[in-house]
């Protein structure tokens, strides 16, 4: 397979486009001792980004992303872990297909 330059640099420079304002805040802000409020808010974050995005999908129609709902909540109220309820919704919603 044969790679035009201009292909590689376009590729390079759409990763260094998308992966520079992720990078650079968390390279300038781990120099810095933020304010405990401000932490505390930050902490909210990954919640409220899946909140949207379970909304969005829940709004869309997304039937089965509904059945989805309920193992996820149960792991997250029994366990709190973010990422436990995020694995066990992504896999009942890959799986729901299947079943129904």
């Amino acid at each position: 397979m044969d790679i035009r330059p201009e292909i590689a640099l376009l590729v390079l420079g759409c990763a260094l486009v998308t992966a520079l304002p992720r990078v650079l805040p968390l390279v300038l802000l781990s120099r810095f001792e933020l304010p405990a409020p401000l932490r505390q808010w930050l902490g909210y974050v990954p919640v409220a980004v899946l909140t949207a995005l379970l909304s969005l999908e829940l709004l869309a129609g997304g039937g089965s992303a509904v059945l989805a709902i309920i193992p996820a909540l149960v792991v997250a109220a029994l366990t709190g872990n973010l990422l436990a309820t995020v694995a066990i919704g992504v896999g009942a919603y890959a799986l729901l297909p299947y079943l129904f």
